[in-house]
């Protein structure tokens, strides 16, 4: 029996019975609630047009959070709270401290993109509860929004100004109230339209539904495969979603490794992870997508998508990773590299999916880096994005685990590259040894963001950064290598 959609928009508990399973919640705002306010732009998330915050409760708690509504779709709403650009609207028809900001720093021009700064800003005004951001804190804030009118030094200077308006309140504790009953606590399917949307709570309901309809879409952050239905117009079936099944989105460590549900967000992850790797990851988190998509896609699910150009495996697969697989038949656990065969083909069977990762925190000796290289310095695909995790034993090179991404179909690790530098005193003789063998290790493509020659000698360049980085004598310090870094 199909149970409706239930969740807080504007003051009120709404119920969906009809809409199809993959309609987005932009669609159902625009087209069902007739709440214009929220606009699309790219429909993939890139612009942040669409923006809107969602309050969910996890563990009791209320977390609000920023997303595309142009990609997440309506279902994924059940037992969560709705929040657009129409309800910053203050009694008797006042602007919000966020709008009024916007309005007093001529932040919007033609106005198609305003909506989104603000719920993107919003968002921020709730999370810093009148603390004054930093400039890093607002540019993070709206990397996923883009303006081509006023640009962003207005908006940026709205994002300082809101602050030192009249405050605003906001009643987390009445909305938790709110959402208190619409939580569910065993698995919930919404039909319509022919199809079916399951969402499990628990990990027995989730191999039980997997075992049954393996042909279903796993579905959790919807960053992928949200475009996979405004995109490329895909039929997904029936689907899964893993988003309410709360043993995926864990955190642990388990002795010297962390492991991270696969339903952990990337936005989450990125943040435990770069507590132990704070010099090694914490740009590599800002560089990752935006924040609206980290908000909502997932670490597990940007692994089992397997994207040649995805920015997480390489550096999970230099560091030795495994990936843990679920499915009736009990679990299966093999490092990362193995479990991609070819371009979008892996190791997994009819019925099994991605549990968790664990993650190897640091160890002695280990030096560790990553690199990307995109166009732009967030909210953009890597051209190339390189990690290198190596241990020495005196001048010789001990233990080389070298991963690219953006060089083959699969993330992929440099194997004739390492072979040729364990052993080898580490040197510049040896890297520049090593950069030539790279060749014998990839054949890149060109595309629209790189040529196989700029791959190539720029993967080759990643390597000798990270000899200057490490090198025995006199090695540079990251900032000095680094194009981003603030110098006095």
């Amino acid at each position: 029996m199909s149970q409706p959609i239930r969740f807080y928009y504007q003051g009120a508990v709404r119920e969906v019975t009809s809409a199809a399973p993959t309609q987005t919640i932009l669609q159902h705002l625009r087209e069902d609630l007739h709440c214009t306010g929220t606009k699309e732009g790219c429909a993939e998330g890139d612009c942040g047009a669409c923006t809107v915050v969602i309050g969910s409760l996890r563990d009791g708690q209320l977390e609000l959070k920023a997303v595309n509504a142009c990609i997440q779709l309506t279902p994924t709403l059940d037992g969560k709270a709705l929040f657009s650009v129409e309800d910053l609207q203050q009694p008797g028809g006042a602007l919000h401290p966020v709008q009024q900001a916007m309005v007093e720093c001529h932040g919007s021009q033609c106005g198609f993109c305003t909506p989104g700064f603000v719920m993107s800003l919003w968002s921020m005004y709730l999370k810093q509860e009148g603390k004054q951001p930093t400039r890093c804190q607002i540019n993070d804030a709206l990397s996923g929004n883009l303006c081509r009118c006023t640009g962003y030094r207005p908006i940026i200077d709205a994002a300082m100004r809101m602050g030192e308006l009249a405050p605003v309140a906001f009643d987390r504790a009445a909305l938790a109230a709110q959402l208190a009953p619409l939580q569910r606590s065993a698995l919930a399917t919404y039909s319509a339209a022919g199809r079916n949307f399951h969402a499990p709570r628990t990990l027995a309901e989730l191999i039980s539904l997997r075992a049954a309809h393996p042909e279903a879409t796993l579905l959790a952050g919807s960053t992928d495969v949200g475009l996979w239905i405004t995109k490329q117009m895909r039929d997904l079936g029936d689907i899964i979603y893993l988003g309410n099944v709360a043993a995926l989105g864990h955190i642990a460590q388990d002795g010297a490794m962390l492991e991270i549900g696969a339903g952990v967000t990337l936005e989450d992850a990125y943040q435990a992870l770069a507590e132990h790797y704070p010099d090694e990851l914490t740009q590599m988190w800002q560089r990752f997508a935006s924040l609206p998509i980290r908000n909502a896609g997932t670490l597990g699910g940007n692994v089992a998508n397997g994207s040649p150009i995805g920015d997480s495996m390489p550096w999970l697969i230099a560091l030795g990773s495994q990936v843990v697989l679920a499915a009736a038949a009990g679990q299966r656990i093999m490092p990362l590299e193995d479990l991609y065969l070819a371009y979008q083909q892996k190791d997994m069977l009819p019925g099994e999916f991605v549990q968790s990762l664990r993650v190897p925190l640091p160890r002695e000796g280990v030096h560790f880096r990553t690199y990307k290289l995109a166009k732009r310095f967030d909210q953009d695909i890597s051209a190339v994005c390189a990690a290198f995790a190596f241990r020495f034993d005196g001048q010789l090179v001990s233990e080389a685990r070298i991963a690219f991404g953006g060089m083959a179909a699969t993330p992929k690790r440099a194997a004739a590259t390492e072979a040729l530098l364990v052993g080898k005193p580490w040197t510049d003789d040896t890297v520049s040894a090593a950069m030539a063998m790279m060749e014998n290790d990839f054949a890149p493509l060109s595309d629209m963001r790189a040529s196989s020659a700029y791959r190539m000698k720029s993967a080759q360049n990643l390597l000798r950064r990270f000899w200057f980085e490490t090198r025995l004598d006199a090695p540079l310090a990251a900032a000095a290598l680094n194009v981003f870094a603030v110098r006095a």
